[in-house]
């Protein structure tokens, strides 16, 4: 998986000016553009996209400070005007194109990305692979947006919103793993960009057939693999720690990827205060073609 992501790297900077086709690249090297994307996206945390708009911005400052008109320098760069040009250059340096020729600057570099595997895995990871029927996920769904770091307040605010007796019911509804309250967020977008919209669900499994009460949403999910991850201490540290070696760890030193689908979040124990938690992570996977 690093080589691959290096090759992406280089073939971004070798197609600054043109369209860079990911997933022809995922595909080429045996992945596919969902994984190829996601783990990017983890590991340089940033979206392909936005490290390919700051890439083409580094390289067109010596443009920019040169004479050439504008405009040519916008098409060279793959922007229809000088317009769109100007808004991704301020976006990336925090002032104009215009400014940036008149003054020199201030100027904000990206380098050029570099993934290498660095040995740790000092203590394993505890993770199992399943083979699971299709099910359906039910609970009460909200569109919110994604954040990466701290608490997710649109999250928080759902789940408080949902009242103690209904979480009661949600559990007898349950009758297939994963087990518990679960904690599913869906529909997310491959690159992980922040602020992009999810569904969230806190709900419960069932089989496929089981009745769904009116009131509720559902999420069907067909029968596949998954890697099921889990944490266990100090909460939510243990849980974040795990989430980061799926994908700096995991991932890279095994023969599976990310197939597009859920993940699923359940927390088997966990202290009154919520202060340590066992919890479990469910993604989906398939077997990495070599």
């Amino acid at each position: 998986m690093i080589d691959i992501l290096n090759r992406l790297v280089d073939e971004i900077e070798d197609n600054l000016a043109g369209e860079l086709d990911v997933e022809a690249i995922a595909t080429s090297s045996g992945t596919t553009d969902y994984h190829l994307r996601r783990m990017f996206s983890s590991l340089a945390g940033m979206p392909v996209s936005e490290y390919l708009r700051r890439r083409r911005m580094t390289v067109a400052t010596a443009d920019v400070m040169g004479e050439e008109d504008l405009l040519t320098i916008a098409v060279r760069y793959g922007y229809g005007s000088t317009e769109a040009f100007g808004r991704a250059f301020r976006a990336v340096h925090g002032v104009s194109h215009g400014a940036v020729r008149r003054d020199g600057g201030p100027l904000r570099s990206q380098p050029v990305l570099r993934f290498r595997l660095i040995v740790e895995g000092s203590i394993p990871m505890d993770a199992r692979i399943i083979d699971h029927h299709a099910l359906r996920l039910i609970g009460h769904a909200a569109r919110v947006p994604l954040i990466h770091e701290g608490v997710n307040p649109h999250i928080s605010a759902h789940v408080e919103s949902i009242p103690p007796a209904e979480h009661a019911r949600l559990k007898e509804l349950a009758d297939t793993e994963p087990g518990g309250i679960l904690q599913v967020s869906a529909d997310v977008d491959p690159d992980y960009t922040e602020g992009a919209e999810l569904t969230y669900l806190h709900g419960v499994a069932v089989v496929v057939d089981s009745p769904i009460p009116t009131d509720l949403d559902s999420i069907d999910v067909p029968e596949g693999t998954w890697a099921v991850f889990r944490s266990s201490g100090e909460h939510p540290a243990a849980l974040q720690r795990m989430w980061a070696a799926t994908a700096t760890e995991w991932f890279p030193s095994n023969p599976w990827r990310l197939r597009p689908g859920p993940s699923i979040l359940t927390v088997l124990e966990h202290a009154d205060d919520f202060s340590t938690a066992t919890c479990e992570l469910w993604l989906p996977v398939e077997r990495e073609q070599r």
